[in-house]
């Protein structure tokens, strides 16, 4: 189709004279244009056979348009600065009177890292030293990690839920069976969805889906581009009725694909295994795929199931090998011979992808250290309730030069809001510091509306009461009952507001109260855990308001104390991972970095229409 431009004729005239020559048949001839004086309303109001018209490919100049407003674009961000923050510093000094509570605290946090590294250490062992051995000798594969090693910039990406599938009730599954988190290939944020076949020879669990599932919607809701390295055996056929049939189970996977590909969202495949049964559809489903030769196979069914319809032996590289797909099938699109090249092969892919990212450092600028060391959150990380000191301490130490601009600072003060910046990007926080009362909850609303009204991220810093508020009197039960109102317009704030959040629970995550704070119900782009965090309806040692009876009472707390701990949470994926209270400012700061990386995408139209592989 071409377009016809006039000479002098503005782009939007020409927009609109093209959509009237389409209707007319126009044949070699000369025609004559006049628009200065006359309005444009119809072609033959404009156009009498005596004027040269200049015909050009609409795509030549649709492209030179989008180049010149790309150009514009860029130019005019590169001219904007921030607005310089003059935010008062806080003090974050711990008063002495609390030292005992401090050193409580710090006894158990330690306790709790403990626990963290050795449940690190199990996970990263993955499958065994018998089925490491396997992998990678008689399989002459690289494990998981090192995969991730060559195809990332560096180490320093974000693992997401690296407990999932610790102590559930079929067993053990470190990592759920595969790694998945977001690190920079060729200097661009991507997720990674990587199968770790020393781990039940890659096979599907009912947890193994919930992480991918995970990790989709964590690139969708971030526009994230996603890598998938494909190594598994398929599904673990016991327990298919909690990996098939309900709607996010594992045919969601290849539902969140076609959807992805259809806002536009990336996603490239790499075959380094096994590629069985229903995980086929990864690759062919992907934008582009790489596939390495005599370790990749792609089949619905493989060699045995052949033999047993057929009778005829195949082997698996003649059934579904690197190059029966790459040179007869079409289902991959690029050849490897080893598993180092798909990882090239894969980082030139990334770096077709239309992004415009900013020059290092461009927009940090110099950024300041928080006043006080972040080792001191262990101290502050609350054994319990109880033990929690001013929320203040906290932010003290995760905000940049220990800087934060407070709102409303002498109203409903159990709830502390304000401003800040970490590591220079501007966010809301939104920290627990008592109960969320009525007035609190107000104030609550008031902030998260503000922020959203500036686009300004939010950053929850959640400890919310371990037991539900009593009734022992007419004038509490007013009180509840304004508490219930004000708790109901903050959860409406919060789950309305379309800017990022955050969530970090620092502390409990317990009744309605974490709803409020945006807990796992209500969406937030990341979720994380202290180690000494606790998730439950009421906290260990608080069921008595529940359960009258002493004996039930005990029962219900053995089984809250178990089920409420931070690594029972993760095990099960309720969040996005524990981590230690010392990296949270870096965590947050990557997450802020990851959440902004869409804005650098030139091409986001969603446009619903997916990409269709022949």
């Amino acid at each position: 189709m071409h377009r016809c431009i006039l000479r002098g004729l503005r782009f939007e005239d020409s927009v609109v004279l093209s959509s009237c020559i389409r209707q007319q048949r126009i044949a070699d001839k000369k025609w004559t244009v006049s628009l200065r004086s006359r309005p444009c309303h119809s072609i033959h109001s404009w156009i009498s056979p005596s004027t040269t018209v200049r015909w050009q490919p609409l795509t030549h100049f649709v492209s030179a348009r989008a180049h010149h407003l790309t150009q514009s674009k860029c130019m005019s961000a590169a001219r904007r600065k921030r607005l310089p923050s003059a935010f008062p510093v806080i003090d974050g000094g711990l008063n002495p009177i609390v030292n005992h509570v401090f050193e409580l605290n710090l006894r158990n946090s330690l306790v709790c890292q403990d626990r963290y590294l050795k449940y690190k250490a199990q996970v990263q062992k993955g499958g065994g030293d018998n089925a490491t051995l396997r992998h990678t000798q008689r399989n002459k594969k690289l494990l998981v990690r090192e995969r991730l090693r060559r195809l990332l910039d560096d180490e320093d990406y974000l693992e997401l839920a690296p407990f999932a599938g610790l102590g559930l009730p079929y067993g053990d599954i470190p990592s759920a069976g595969c790694l998945t988190g977001i690190g920079k290939i060729n200097g661009l944020w991507c997720v990674f969805i990587a199968n770790d076949a020393t781990v039940k020879g890659g096979t599907a669990y009912p947890i193994t889906v919930k992480k991918q599932l995970r990790a989709q919607d964590v690139a969708m809701q971030n526009r994230l581009p996603c890598v998938y390295l494909v190594d598994s055996g398929g599904a673990f056929l016991p327990l298919q009725s909690e990996i098939f049939p309900d709607k996010n189970q594992g045919g969601r996977t290849f539902y969140n694909e076609a959807i992805m590909s259809a806002l536009k969202i990336p996603q490239v495949a790499i075959v380094c295994g096994s590629c069985t049964a229903g995980g086929a559809y990864i690759p062919t489903m992907a934008e582009e795929t790489v596939m390495v030769h005599r370790i990749g196979t792609i089949f619905l069914g493989g060699p045995p199931l052949v033999k047993a319809a057929t009778g005829e032996e195949v082997s698996p590289e003649n059934l579904g090998g690197a190059t029966l797909h790459a040179e007869v099938s079409g289902c991959v699109d690029h050849f490897s011979a080893v598993e180092q090249d798909s990882f090239e092969s894969t980082r030139n892919i990334i770096s077709t992808l239309n992004f415009e990212l900013p020059e290092e450092g461009e927009e940090d600028g110099a950024i300041e250290a928080p006043l006080h060391s972040a080792d001191d959150l262990m101290g502050l990380a609350p054994k319990t309730y109880h033990h929690s000191l001013d929320a203040k301490l906290i932010v003290s130490r995760l905000t940049d030069g220990s800087k934060f601009q407070e709102f409303k600072g002498r109203y409903g003060t159990t709830l502390l809001t304000g401003f800040a910046k970490i590591e220079g990007q501007l966010v809301g926080i939104v920290a627990s510091n008592g109960e969320l009362t009525y007035e609190a909850s107000l104030k609550g609303t008031h902030f998260v509306t503000l922020c959203d009204q500036r686009d300004v991220p939010l950053v929850f810093l959640q400890n919310t009461a371990p037991e539900p508020g009593m009734t022992l009197s007419t004038h509490k039960a007013e009180a509840n009952t304004n508490r219930l109102k004000a708790q109901g317009s903050m959860m409406s704030a919060v789950a309305c507001a379309s800017v990022p959040k955050i969530t970090v629970v620092i502390g409990g995550c317990h009744g309605a109260d974490s709803y409020a704070m945006c807990g796992r119900a209500f969406d937030p782009n990341f979720l994380f855990l202290w180690p000494n965090a606790r998730v439950s309806l009421v906290a260990p040692g608080c069921s008595e308001a529940l359960v009258p009876e002493e004996e039930e009472a005990a029962r219900l707390d053995n089984k809250l104390e178990e089920e409420s701990c931070a690594f029972f949470s993760s095990g099960r994926l309720w969040d996005d991972g524990v981590i230690l209270p010392q990296d949270t400012r870096k965590v947050l700061s990557n997450c802020l970095k990851i959440i902004k990386q869409q804005e650098y995408q030139i091409s986001k139209e969603r446009q619903r229409t997916p990409l269709l592989r022949l």
